[in-house]
């Protein structure tokens, strides 16, 4: 038997888009939810169109629904992490806490939303062994103090190793589901086929599933997240080592005018921070030129990329 990878967006929506079950339980397993409040209860919300944006529309694969308490929930796959992402969550999960009310209605009827993005990359660095990262509004100083209303949780799939956590159990079998079963898997687990919902979402993912049709857009999908993974992360090496030729180089100089050790090694830190600063954003300029080359619009390219509207007359 051949399975197909759950991440895809053909195989994520054919899951957790049209089983209502398997969908519950991955929240309730992957959500911070207090005892009692547990998801019991869903109904699917339509996907909000967004602008045709080439380097993003196949990125990002989402699952919106919302239970009887009136809570809604984003659940979202990003294949390539982007340095906008995180204010792109937060916005989108704040447009669905407002569009709850209309015009004069009480406040008092806004209801809690749970954004739950699964990242196909690592992004926080500095955090060797933290996966899952989750934000909400508190006090600074008392953080038991919480303003409700909305809940962010990043989970970097990647950093994810499965571990014996007997109060998660769910929680792991998850995520060793996204991040286990693929084109190469022969034989499944035992620990999925012993639990209901873990077996169903496998059998979601047999090929014998899928049209012809269906199995070719799921070819074309990984082809497609190659090609934007391999133009991102060449554009940002060619800057970064531009930056660090330009910083270390500037930072020898700065060294030189101070004529003491000292001042040598501080400007070469200082040379080679601020040339690796220099060398993202040269990154983000060379992917900006071949989009402009290709005739993609203005406003694509600086949402993609950050840069300005100047920035990008001047390449």
């Amino acid at each position: 038997m051949r399975y197909l990878d759950p991440k895809a967006d053909l195989t994520f929506k054919r899951v957790f888009g049209e089983h209502p079950d398997l969908v519950m339980s991955f929240l309730n397993a992957l959500l911070p939810l207090s005892p009692g409040q547990e998801v019991t209860e869903i109904e699917y919300l339509p996907v909000e169109l967004v602008p045709d944006n080439p380097l993003r529309k196949n990125s990002i694969v989402d699952v919106r629904c919302r239970d009887n308490q009136g809570r809604i929930f984003l659940v979202e796959m990003q294949m390539i992490w982007s340095s906008e992402f995180k204010q792109r969550v937060l916005f989108n999960a704040s447009k669905a806490y407002v569009r709850q009310l209309d015009t004069g209605e009480n406040y008092e009827l806004l209801q809690p939303v749970y954004s739950l993005n699964l990242v196909n990359d690592i992004f926080e660095l500095d955090l060797d062994d933290e996966f899952y990262h989750y934000y909400r509004l508190v006090h600074t100083e008392h953080t038991e103090k919480v303003i409700e209303g909305l809940h962010l949780v990043f989970v970097e799939l990647p950093k994810f190793t499965p571990q014996n956590y007997s109060d998660k159990k769910m929680q792991v079998l998850w995520l060793r589901y996204l991040t286990e079963i693929n084109e190469r898997t022969r034989e499944v687990p035992k620990e999925f086929l012993a639990n209901p919902e873990l077996k169903k979402a496998v059998k979601a993912l047999e090929e014998s599933a899928f049209t012809d049709a269906q199995l070719a857009g799921y070819e074309k999908f990984w082809d497609i997240i190659s090609v934007e993974k391999t133009l991102f992360s060449s554009a940002e090496r060619r800057g970064m080592r531009r930056g660090l030729e330009e910083g270390m180089k500037k930072g020898l100089e700065e060294g030189k005018k101070e004529g003491i050790k000292e001042g040598i090694k501080e400007g070469i830190k200082e040379g080679i921070k601020e040339g690796i600063k220099e060398g993202i954003k040269e990154g983000k300029k060379e992917v900006a030129r071949s989009l402009k080359m290709a005739g993609i619009p203005t406003a694509i390219i600086m949402e993609s990329t950050g840069l300005s509207e100047i920035e990008i007359e001047d390449l």
